[in-house]
């Protein structure tokens, strides 16, 4: 089966030459969208979240993005494409077995991923197989961080190419993704990776968790981040305001005085424990001005400039 090349800036809608900064603006925005948790349309919503999400993965990783680009939209031209890279498969969503040559390649199924990803960007290997033992398989899965909270089933397909003049093989695992599962963590299905030799047992098939970005949360641990944007007098006043968390949007008292940069702690919103408790969830401030501003704010601004003894750049 042919992998068909994925288009990154054309699903972001950038182009070519588009910072750091109008991807991640671009991916927000899309993000909001499509999000499972607001799309119209959950199903749809959900395949739009995770194309969206793959294409961030790769352009806002400059490694990535470098090597994204010199492949191009002819990648397959010739002999499987000239920059593609060392034993790469060519041929679908694969994971490497290893042996014999002809169960060497898995296509897999369900994992949020497209084959173009899986074969240039993800896990898609096999690690070295012990006496007459199978193999074991292993690729990434696409984990939101609502699924990181709650847990979830997800269905994943394994097409397993035939064996001497034997037709291919397709298994479909529900596969129990535990609350708070990390970055790496790999999920583990004894048995179902690579057939052994002979009387040697097969090997295990590893799904390696990969957290999709969110477009309002960054995670560090079981800790959730988000900006919390305020105008100048609501950090100088102080302000009573809504917030996403990912069990719904709740209210955040800002005291008067609060300064950029201050982070604002809620307890026991983010992402679960290994003893089963919670993290917590940090609302980072950054201060906006209005832009333009009126002529009336100007006025205002100016009366305030007079007035007030502050200087940003004398204050320690």
């Amino acid at each position: 089966m042919a992998v068909k090349f994925q288009d990154y800036y054309e699903t972001l809608g950038v182009g070519r030459g588009a910072s750091a900064e109008e991807i991640k603006q671009a991916f927000r925005a899309l993000a909001r969208i499509h999000h499972p948790d607001v799309a119209k349309n959950k199903v749809t919503g959900e395949a739009k979240f995770k194309e969206i999400n793959e294409a961030y993965e790769v352009l806002s990783d400059p490694d990535k993005r470098r090597r994204y680009d010199e492949l191009g939209a002819n990648w397959q031209a010739g002999a499987g494409g000239p920059a593609a890279p060392r034993g790469a498969p060519h041929d679908g969503h694969r994971g490497r077995s290893g042996a014999p040559p002809d169960e060497s390649d898995f296509e897999f199924g369900g994992t949020g991923f497209s084959d173009f990803f899986e074969s240039f960007f993800g896990a898609g290997r096999g690690a070295e197989a012990f006496a007459h033992g199978g193999q074991d398989v292993e690729a990434d899965l696409l984990v939101t961080l609502e699924e990181a909270l709650r847990g979830s089933r997800r269905k994943v397909t394994l097409r397993r190419p035939g064996h001497r003049g034997t037709a291919d093989r397709t298994d479909t695992y529900q596969v129990r993704i535990p609350p708070g599962v990390r970055e790496g963590q790999r999920i583990r299905l004894a048995g179902q990776g690579g057939a052994g030799q002979g009387t040697g047992v097969a090997g295990d098939l590893y799904l390696r968790v990969r957290l999709a970005r969110h477009p309002d949360f960054s995670v560090q641990a079981a800790d959730l981040y988000c900006a919390l944007e305020l105008a100048p007098w609501e950090a100088v006043l102080g302000v009573q305001v809504k917030i996403p968390t990912l069990d719904g949007p709740t209210s955040l008292r800002v005291p008067p005085d609060t300064a950029a940069g201050c982070q604002l702690r809620l307890r026991g919103l983010g992402l679960p424990r290994a003893d089963h408790t919670r993290g917590d969830l940090y609302a980072t401030v950054r201060i906006r001005t209005p832009v333009p501003a009126s002529a009336e704010e100007k006025a205002l601004w100016e009366q305030l400039a007079r007035i007030s003894p502050f200087n940003p750049r004398s204050t320690p």
